[in-house]
């Protein structure tokens, strides 16, 4: 054990030795943590604060119904209405600097009237959209389909338009040869109806308005509850971040280990450390053991700073939480032993392996959360062991989640660590190439 131990307090020794890059390899992952963190709410940042997406709305009917609803628009507190002509909008989506460009077409009002209340051609609105906002269009279209449909609807029930084609809509359905009676006598009757109701509106002074004349609207409203660890526990973006860039950098440090035990191999120390009296599992244990410690300590430095600035707490299980990092930081160290394995040179194992660690990095979710993944992509990351570290890190943060939570993902890297291992241990080559 003396051996083993003197190697162990070696590797920590030279790592704490390069006092710039230790602060580097803990300033960078807090910085950029920290900055996503702020950009995905932070600490419940989004539930106070919206961000509103600009969009260019183009009236080219300029009647009754398409005022109302550039009027809707403008209100919807999730848009940012601006004004520009055809050109200028499609340029301003071209450049990035509007997500939309809603354009409503000559005689919208009057088609989009008859389309109402009978099956003439329904007219169409044109967005002209930037396709790096996708995912944003469901949100506008879904807007403005409730916009057109307050609109469209006001202005049949109560406005002159309205009933001027409620008058037109009846006499094409006596007009009708091929439509049954009693669908003509139903038919004519509701359009009566709603015809008396809009001349009732017409006649209502503003002082005694006759009734709500507002339109149809969506029948229902939502009411929203964050379910985190606990009542009155807001999400804390920060975790998620911290834990992320914590994972990131860790695999980096890693994929070091790896290079430095190439570049002894390279060296005359790998011969000195081979003549010595202690064993092939001394070497590679001792290597693996002092990579799990350094692992360690930069997820203790990352997460205290994230609780002690950005208050991010561990909601649920301690020792889950304790025994994930631990279990990832036996992997990273498996990784890096692994990367020394099945490398020739440093110069090739490098670009290689630093490709490797940002796959693992972006699918495992550490850059943003699997569930914004399609669902075949996010079935493919389980293959993935940083996966597993950042399920296991979220659940015992801001989910708290209780320790049962904590064994399929401390199993899964166990796994992973035993396969990296035994890859590294079989592929290793302990004699230095001439």
């Amino acid at each position: 054990m003396i051996p083993f131990l003197a190697l162990i307090r070696k590797d920590l020794l030279l790592f704490f030795s390069d006092r710039r890059a230790v602060m580097m390899g803990l300033i960078i992952p807090i910085v950029l943590a920290s900055f996503l963190g702020y950009l995905f709410g932070g600490s419940g940042r989004s539930n106070t604060e919206i961000s509103k997406m600009p969009v260019v709305v183009i009236d080219q009917d300029e009647s009754a119904i398409s005022r109302a609803v550039a009027a809707q628009l403008t209100a919807d507190t999730h848009l940012d209405v601006k004004t520009a002509t055809l050109d200028q909008a499609r340029e301003q989506v071209r450049k990035g600097e509007i997500r939309a460009a809603i354009i409503v077409p000559k005689d919208f009002g009057a088609e989009a009237g008859h389309a109402f209340f009978t099956s003439a051609q329904k007219p169409a609105i044109k967005v002209l959209y930037d396709p790096s906002h996708g995912m944003e269009m469901g949100m506008i279209q879904g807007t403005l389909t409730g916009a057109v449909m307050q609109g469209v609807s006001k202005e049949m029930f109560s406005g002159e338009m309205g009933r001027t084609q409620i008058k037109e809509s009846l006499a094409q359905i006596k007009s009708d040869k091929n439509m049954p009676a009693a669908d003509k006598k139903t038919l004519s009757d509701l359009l009566s109806s709603v015809q008396k109701w809009s001349e009732r509106q017409g006649q209502a002074s503003s002082a005694e308005p006759a009734g709500p004349s507002r339109g149809l609207t969506i029948p229902f409203e939502t009411t929203t509850e964050a379910v985190t660890s606990g009542e009155g526990i807001q999400y804390n973006g920060y975790a998620h971040t911290f834990g992320g860039m914590g994972v990131q950098f860790i695999l980096f440090m890693g994929l070091d280990i790896g290079i430095r035990l190439l570049l002894l191999r390279q060296s005359g120390l790998w011969q000195r450390l081979r003549a010595a009296p202690i064993s092939r599992a001394a070497l590679l244990g001792s290597r693996t053991v002092s990579a799990a410690l350094i692992s360690g300590f930069i997820l203790t430095v990352l997460f205290t700073f994230a609780r002690l600035v950005f208050k991010v707490h561990i909601q649920g299980s301690f020792v889950g939480f304790v025994a994930v990092c631990a279990a990832f930081s036996l992997m990273t160290a498996a990784f890096g032993l692994m990367v020394a394995a099945l490398g020739k040179t440093v110069e090739g194992t490098r670009g290689f392996s630093i490709m490797a660690t940002l796959i693992m990095v972006m699918l495992g979710g550490a850059w943003a959360p699997t569930f914004i993944f399609p669902q075949w992509l996010q079935k493919v990351t389980v293959v993935v062991p940083t996966r597993w570290a950042m399920d296991g890190i979220d659940g015992f943060t801001w989910r708290g989640l209780d320790i049962s939570a904590a064994w399929l993902p401390v199993g899964m890297l166990l796994l992973f660590t035993l396969l990296f291992g035994i890859v590294a241990v079989m592929q290793f080559r302990w004699e230095t190439e001439s």
